[in-house]
């Protein structure tokens, strides 16, 4: 039986992490690693009884006798505080299964509560407590372990007293601008007759710890109203950093940019107040304000600015990277520090609120941002589908961990995408089922398709999209990497030579393509000549489609010998467009991956023409390059 095929026989989706271990020569010591792991990251399930040889599974079976010792040694370890810290497991967590003749014993170890992080082996979290990654199993660092233990707190991260910070510290203008946006908000609120002590104590800006009998301002009162240089001391938030980028023309490196620079007091306060109406101006619709306040917004306006304070009171400022919002012409990216406090399942069901800044939450909340009832994630997607827009995307790295949602403003399934499909497979397409369309849509949009997107996209059981993206795969309409835990797929293009025909009969096909025609004749002709015009002929439009791209990459792709000084030039072209990974710039341009890293990809990042999408993990199996403009710097 092939993976796969254990794969759905254990009713095991792509989503779940999961793990095999033969255990032929007893139970595996490393099994409470991989239990570790799991409990801190997103859960997952092991099994014992199973071989994986050259990338296989090979099922090897236990006898009974086996079975039974093995369920014993797993309870004596999971209650023994030598052992690991903490038992997760319940009795319908723990399962023999059976594969054709092999019995296997089924562990499915639940994520752990907040509260109950990091799950950790003997007594020492620091130095033994692991997270689930890409790779594997991998021992958690001191500053990893230390952020587990503060998330596990009951009280609010953002309650913490600041020792030596006073109210000298807070920025006066923008707590006045606060009690104004307040009283937009509420009216005459009675906290709006307090003094600003008063009033920053009742917005959990200024607490006394009755306790040890002090009183002080939080982290809270500082990174909200506080003054630029005060909340990053190193005795505060020295990793602190806020960024609003627009990137509306690929020929330049921001349109625009917002980030402490020294002209304004960079609290979250202000960002808000600075960065939300730019944000919101990408939406396309009519954005008005009266006064500071926003009437009559459209569902999508309020999905955004959901997004957008999820991002500053969700974020975890004792970790690096800061928070990054991005407008770009057909998509907004939102981006904030920080693991996430509940799991991915109850993340998309929502109606579970578990904030790490409880205080910030509140403020915000007062002034009409945020929602405190746990419904933002639903608010979220309503607002997205009230527009037909494709559902947003959540994705979550690790080292650093991050937070990054995407919010498309691209239809579900856009007509050019069908009439580019239809040119690219032809009758292939016909009796595909809903849901099928919508799989071979997403891999063209968004460059790949995964079985978590799809769950985003349809809602369907995980089990149930592993079968149909591999009878996609079967029918040869997409290609699978085969990273197993978290195995993508993209279209299968077919043969290099028919990337002309394609764009051609895409051009023939909609009056809306004449320009992509032109270029893709200038390819015939000048792979330099058509990598210019597409480029030009993209920047007018706005968006660059599926059939263009190949356009761009057909004479090289047809040309093993083409010269290397044009391969680069139409690689930083691709990826000026769109980030691609190393598998889609190897199918567009029909070569080796493995070469093209080497060859090309490699020396264009260390060059600094090309920036990696997971710069502090170049093996991250969702690794993609984006082209840095050569005319600016970041900053």
């Amino acid at each position: 039986m092939d993976l796969d095929s254990l794969l759905a026989a254990l009713q095991l989706g792509e989503t779940q992490d999961w793990e095999f271990k033969s255990a032929k020569g007893g139970f595996p010591g490393s099994f409470w690693e991989t239990y570790s792991a799991m409990s801190n990251t997103e859960g997952g399930t092991i099994v014992l009884g199973v071989a994986e040889r050259n990338g296989e599974a090979i099922p090897d079976g236990l006898n009974p006798a086996s079975l039974a010792k093995y369920q014993k040694a797993l309870w004596d370890g999971a209650n023994n505080r030598v052992k690991v810290s903490r038992c997760i497991l319940s009795t319908s967590d723990v399962k023999v299964a059976e594969v054709g003749s092999s019995r296997l014993l089924v562990v499915h170890v639940p994520r752990a509560d907040r509260t109950a992080r990091p799950v950790h082996l003997g007594h020492d979290p620091l130095t033994s407590t692991f997270r689930r990654a890409h790779e594997g199993d991998y021992r958690c660092t001191e500053s990893e372990v230390r952020r587990m233990l503060a998330d596990a707190d009951p009280v609010s991260a953002d309650s913490k007293i600041l020792d030596g910070f006073s109210l000298a510290d807070i920025d006066l203008p923008s707590l006045a601008q606060y009690r104004q946006r307040l009283r937009s908000a509420k009216g005459e609120h009675p906290w709006l007759s307090l003094d600003d002590r008063a009033l920053l104590e009742m917005l959990g800006c200024w607490r006394r710890d009755r306790n040890g009998k002090e009183d002080g301002l939080t982290l809270a009162g500082l990174l909200m109203f506080g003054k630029d240089h005060s909340i990053r001391d190193p005795d505060a938030a020295p990793a602190y950093f806020v960024d609003y980028r627009e990137r509306l023309d690929p020929s330049t490196r921001y349109n625009d940019r917002l980030c402490p620079d020294g002209t304004w007091e960079a609290n979250l306060f202000q960002f808000y107040q600075r960065a939300l109406p730019k944000l919101s101006s990408g939406l396309p619709t009519p954005f008005m304000l009266e006064g500071l306040e926003r009437r009559d917004v459209t569902p999508a306006h309020e999905a955004l600015r959901e997004a957008f304070v999820n991002a500053l009171i969700h974020a975890d400022y004792r970790a690096e990277g800061g928070i990054v919002i991005e407008r770009f012409p057909d998509r907004f990216q939102i981006e904030n520090p920080g693991i996430l406090l509940v799991s991915l399942e109850q993340y998309h069901r929502g109606g579970t609120s578990e904030c790490r800044n409880k205080s910030l939450q509140t403020m915000f909340h007062l002034i009409g941002g945020g929602d405190h009832a746990g419904s933002g994630v639903a608010r979220i997607k309503e607002g997205w589908a009230s527009r037909h827009w494709r559902n947003p995307s959540l994705e979550l790295t690790m080292r650093p961990d991050r937070f990054r949602l995407a919010l498309p403003m691209v239809s579900l399934i856009p007509q050019d995408t069908l009439v580019g499909l239809r040119a690219l497979y032809g009758s292939d397409l016909d009796g595909l089922a809903a849901e099928e369309l919508q799989a071979i849509a997403t891999a063209s949009i968004e460059g790949r398709v995964t079985n978590a997107r799809l769950q985003e996209l349809i809602g369907s059981h995980p089990v149930d999209i592993t079968r149909m993206l591999l009878g996609l795969c079967q029918r040869g309409l997409l290609l699978s990497d085969n990273k197993r835990r978290w195995t993508s797929y993209r279209l299968n293009v077919g043969s290099p030579s028919l990337f002309p025909d394609i764009a051609k009969t895409i051009d023939e096909s909609t009056d809306s393509t004449q320009s992509a025609q032109d270029s893709t004749h200038s390819a015939q002709n000048s792979t330099h000549g058509a990598a210019d015009s597409l480029q030009s002929n993209g920047a007018a439009s706005g968006t660059m489609s599926k059939e263009v791209l190949l356009a761009l990459a057909a004479p090289i792709a047809a040309n093993k010998r083409t010269d290397s000084e044009i391969v680069r030039e139409v690689i930083l072209k691709l990826c000026g467009m769109r980030p691609f990974s190393a598998d889609d710039l190897a199918g567009l341009l029909n070569r080796n991956a493995q070469g093209l890293r080497e060859r090309y990809l490699g020396p264009l990042v260390d060059s600094g023409l090309l920036r990696l999408r997971f710069p502090t993990s170049p093996n991250h199996p969702d690794q993609a390059y984006t082209a840095q403009p050569r005319h600016s710097e970041d900053r």
